[in-house]
């Protein structure tokens, strides 16, 4: 696979990389390797959030608001 990365991008990557000790495509190929394995992470909770939408187990407005506001009371009692 060959990538065109933009010259101010390519500028930043050699700076990260330089004080990290390591060379620019290492850590492009880090970089890449993160976004990747994120974007699968995500994908697979929008399907999880999807299947639970069709299952209904859903939360109304009101029962959000609800447990948000019974949080933020705990979170205050702790104090």
């Amino acid at each position: 696979m060959d990538l065109n990365v933009p010259i101010e991008l390519v500028a930043k990557l050699t700076r990260a990389a330089s004080r990290r000790g390591l060379p620019p495509e290492a850590l492009a190929i880090e970089a890449l390797e993160r976004a990747v394995d994120y974007e699968d992470w995500f994908l697979q909770e929008v399907e999880k959030g999807l299947e639970q939408v069709e299952r209904g187990d859903v939360l109304t407005h009101e029962e959000v608001g609800a447990r948000l506001e019974k949080r933020l009371a705990e979170l205050k009692s702790q104090r």
